[in-house]
């Protein structure tokens, strides 16, 4: 088991070493470089101080790719009730992975939603809000944040 522990700091109080290799990344990612080498020449640390720090430092961006939720509601079976969930999702700027839906029974279908909301101009809290005043929506749960 790790003790890994991890914080927020503002970078104006750290080493420009750590943007640097903040930078290189970005380099690398973004296919800017052709490698390790020709990436830290160009943001001018060296390739020991690279790997050194590279797999202990990210931005809130890279740490946001977990940012995921899963929600499940149940909803009326009448026409476009899918559709208003997911057009309040999008309009808050966040992304669908995957969504499930079983075959309504009783006028009733479940159905079961992950979304990303590392882009999201929402909180979470508000889009539960938003879902759950939509017609047709009969019951939402949040199942998990990750």
């Amino acid at each position: 088991m790790s003790n890994r522990k991890f914080l927020i700091i503002d970078t104006t109080i750290l080493p420009d070493i750590y943007e640097k290799v903040l930078e290189t990344k970005e380099l690398l990612r973004r296919g800017k470089a052709k490698g390790v080498t020709e990436a830290t020449q160009m943001t001018g640390i060296s390739r020991s101080t690279f790997y050194k720090y590279k797999d202990y430092i990210s931005t809130p961006s890279e740490g946001s790719r977990g940012q995921k939720v899963t929600i499940t509601l149940l909803l009326e079976h009448s026409p476009g009730n899918l559709s208003k969930i997911l057009n309040t999702i999008a309009n808050c700027n966040m992304n669908i992975l995957t969504i499930n839906q079983d075959i309504p029974i009783n006028g009733i279908a479940n159905v079961s939603i992950t979304f990303d909301i590392s882009e999201s101009n929402r909180d979470i809290d508000y889009v539960l809000e938003a879902l759950n005043n939509i017609e047709g929506t009969t019951k939402i749960e949040l199942i998990a944040m990750e």
